[in-house]
């Protein structure tokens, strides 16, 4: 399989991550929550797949369109 970027959508802070590397994901299932403007926004798996590699840690401040995770 290709490496996939996985992007969050919007600006904030990272409130959560829900996933570790090595974890094995479905399609759409949440992997990070960004908190933005007081609400929770999660970040989805764009495919099935295997977390390679996490670039974000909780409390770290994200931008959108920041990839914040790989999935092989």
């Amino acid at each position: 399989m290709n490496r996939t970027a996985v992007l969050s959508e919007v600006s904030g802070t990272v409130w959560q991550v829900l996933v570790a590397v090595g974890d094995a994901v479905e399609e759409f299932q949440e992997l990070v929550l960004i908190e933005s403007m007081k609400m929770e926004i999660p970040v989805l798996a764009p495919r099935a797949g295997r977390i390679t590699e996490i670039l974000v840690a909780e409390k770290s401040s994200v931008a959108a369109e920041q990839t914040v995770a790989w999935i092989d």
